[in-house]
């Protein structure tokens, strides 16, 4: 590997470029006409424009990327998250173009990226999975015959992707072909597939997932958890590690279980496999897996001095990991909150423009990971993400005192942001005292 063109957009494409130059890997940046600005264009070697503004014809056009990558003498492609980074399709037409895909296979994408298909690996493995149905649908009346059996509340998902999107809560029988519907066309928009899956709703739950890291050499190691139950919609707002309503026990299962599902699919590469921790029962059930880097992973590369994009790109050229299994996290903590184009007062409508002011915290613990400048323009055709606030520390009292201070100091002017909700945040109870569930910010926060 020696060349790598980075098909992705703002911070983690930034990102990329600073990891492979680590390495001593040239860089060539993919933009689309309305990134020409970015700086993940002027901080790479090289750069190629891969189409208009709209992600469909440029970020989400796998033969113009490959296209591109074989033109500047790329040979190997690095896909961040979003966008084409869990399309097993395309990390094949990578494979079939001579071009290193810096991720896993096609074919544990494939297994592992399609929902249905990860709770059967998950099932074979031994993991316990949440009660839901064995296969996905796209048609409601067959579907509604399988809804009975799985039982309401219930949870329709997005065979095809994550993020929320393609997601509804259904709790009774009269309401389900209405939500199915919304929700199959919504996953269908967003992945190119109709196709919902069900899944018993569980209405007090913390999201836990676990960072994953295999070789070709059939090693495969955890970093222990993150905790994302701050949410709305589905969507994270803020991650932290550890999380701070797991016992030693518990931590240990859960991440015993998500090495040991990856181990036996033979996966190489960065992946995250997540679970949900029913806080009224104690009980933990797999959801799905992610099969790519995390918006959220520099909370783990905070508590374990690591670099996990650098020793994607590593793993990718065929080393093997360059670190062992870690003990468990003790005297280490890190919160990530996910700085948004947002107005949380107007349901976080989105806010594209010009940032006229970009004034960011710095000192003892504050990491910030962002493309954003003073008169930046946002576009309005992408995720809303401006940067991501990590404040890390020896212990979570002292961490979210940092984080006040820290967002209490980030000055944005020109966009709406999220960063007076998080400074409301961390004022909160239920979140300083780790008492709150994923649906905690839409019926309480915000109600």
């Amino acid at each position: 590997m020696q060349r790598v063109l980075v098909a992705n957009r703002g911070e983690i494409a930034l990102r990329a470029v600073r990891a492979a130059r680590k390495l001593g890997l040239q860089t060539v940046a993919a933009f689309s006409g309305a990134d020409r600005n970015s700086p993940h264009v002027w901080a790479a070697d090289h750069s190629v424009c891969i189409g208009p503004p709209a992600a469909y014809l440029s970020y989400l056009n796998g033969s113009a990327l490959i296209e591109a990558a074989r033109g500047t003498g790329c040979d190997a492609v690095y896909p961040g998250y979003g966008f084409l980074s869990e399309k097993s399709a395309f990390a094949a037409a990578c494979r079939e173009a001579g071009l290193i895909f810096i991720g896993p296979s096609p074919e544990a994408i494939a297994v592992m990226g399609d929902k249905v298909a990860a709770r059967r690996a998950a099932e074979r493995n031994g993991v316990p999975v949440v009660p839901g149905s064995h296969q996905s649908f796209a048609d409601a009346t067959l579907a509604a015959a399988v809804a009975s059996d799985v039982g309401f509340p219930l949870l329709l998902k997005a065979s095809g992707g994550g993020g929320g999107r393609g997601m509804r809560v259904v709790t009774d029988a009269s309401e389900f072909a209405t939500q199915f519907a919304q929700a199959s066309a919504e996953a269908l928009s967003a992945f190119g597939n109709a196709e919902i899956y069900l899944e018993r709703f569980f209405a007090r739950v913390r999201h836990i997932e676990i960072q994953v890291f295999g070789d070709r050499y059939g090693n495969a190691v955890h970093l222990w958890e993150r905790d994302c139950s701050i949410q709305r919609r589905h969507q994270k707002l803020v991650e932290e590690a550890p999380s701070p309503v797991l016992d030693a026990r518990v931590r240990a299962q859960i991440a015993e279980a998500a090495t040991a599902l990856v181990r036996n699919i033979k996966y190489e590469g960065a992946g995250t496999v997540e679970f949900i921790y029913d806080l009224d029962s104690g009980r933990w059930f797999f959801i799905e897996m992610n099969t790519r880097i995390q918006v959220e992973h520099p909370v783990t590369e905070e508590v374990f001095n690591v670099d996990l994009v650098v020793e994607q790109m590593r793993v990718a050229a065929g080393d093997a990991i360059s670190f062992s299994q870690p003990a468990a996290p003790n005297g280490h903590c890190a919160v990530e909150f996910r700085i948004n184009a947002e107005d949380p007062a107007n349901n976080f409508r989105p806010s594209p423009g010009m940032v006229t002011v970009w004034l960011p915290p710095s000192g003892k613990g504050v990491r910030l990971d962002s493309h954003v400048y003073t008169n930046y323009v946002v576009p309005p055709y992408y995720d809303s993400l401006l940067g991501k606030l990590i404040i890390g520390g020896s212990n979570r009292t002292d961490v979210l005192a940092t984080a006040k201070s820290a967002l209490t100091r980030f000055k944005i002017a020109g966009v709406m942001t999220t960063l007076p909700f998080h400074a409301r945040l961390v004022d909160c109870t239920p979140f300083i005292d780790a008492t709150a569930h994923t649906r905690w910010v839409e019926q309480e926060m915000l109600a």
